[in-house]
């Protein structure tokens, strides 16, 4: 059964990835960078049996092109974002982060469907990997918190669109997590308060109840369980996993 990865070059997505080829899955490893693709590509059981292709997901077109020689899919992972502040003005990313985290996750899925519905599965899966910031309002970061919060909606209204077709979809919010990304935002976050990197962190913890980061292979497995072929009943979902920093 074959799998999209978007944003598989690091991080989480090359956690997920690595996850489901222990699965026995054959995956599709999207991004917009080929080299960090093809290194995800090389820590995978079975490597011969995946493929990458570099894209951007702002662009449907670019996304059809490298999705030409799929037949069709059992599950997507929408995982690809960035990340950051934004301010309104001349510099503004609002669009960049807008047009990347929601208008690209919109077209990925839609420009996947197809490939979905071909799938004989009785129950096919999409996961969206969003935010805990979808949940909460940080100020100078008005892009992101919306691009992430606009995917629970996405995630909500599309899950009752494709029930028909025996698709699921949820979406994970995950809180910090220890990746490169979150280690580059706690070394910006010393720098400001002009502190060491381990001040930070537990500065940064302290919301958080179990104060700590959660491991990008938590949240790898909480995907794969969600695709799994034994679980066809939780759909337009948003788990959390935070280690208690909400509890909605």
């Amino acid at each position: 059964m074959t799998v999209v990865i978007t944003g598989a070059g690091s991080g989480i997505g090359r956690c997920i990835a690595q996850t489901l080829a222990e699965k026995g899955f054959s995956l599709f490893l999207l991004g917009r960078n080929l080299d960090n693709l093809e290194a995800t590509k090389k820590m995978l059981k079975n490597p011969e049996q995946h493929q990458c292709q570099s894209c951007d997901i702002r662009s449907s077109g670019e996304i059809r092109q490298a999705l030409a020689n799929v037949s069709s899919l059992y599950a997507l992972i929408a995982n690809a974002g960035i990340g950051g502040e934004n301010q309104y003005g001349e510099q503004d990313r609002w669009r960049e982060i807008i047009d990347t985290n929601l208008t690209g996750t919109y077209q990925t899925i839609h420009e996947c469907l197809p490939l979905i519905k071909k799938n004989s599965a009785p129950f096919k899966k999409i996961i969206i990997i969003s935010s805990i910031l979808a949940r909460l309002g940080v100020p100078g970061y008005s892009g992101y918190c919306a691009s992430k919060a606009g995917l629970l909606g996405l995630t909500r209204s599309l899950a009752g669109e494709l029930s028909g077709d025996g698709i699921l979809v949820n979406a994970l919010c995950p809180g910090w997590v220890d990746t490169d990304m979150a280690q580059e935002g706690l070394q910006g976050f010393a720098d400001a308060l002009n502190v060491s990197k381990n001040e930070a962190y537990k500065e940064a913890m302290k919301p958080v109840p179990l104060g700590k980061m959660s491991q990008p292979e938590e949240v790898a497995k909480l995907v794969a369980f969600l695709i799994s072929e034994e679980q066809s009943s939780i759909s337009g979902q948003t788990l959390d996993i935070n280690n208690g920093a909400l509890m909605p």
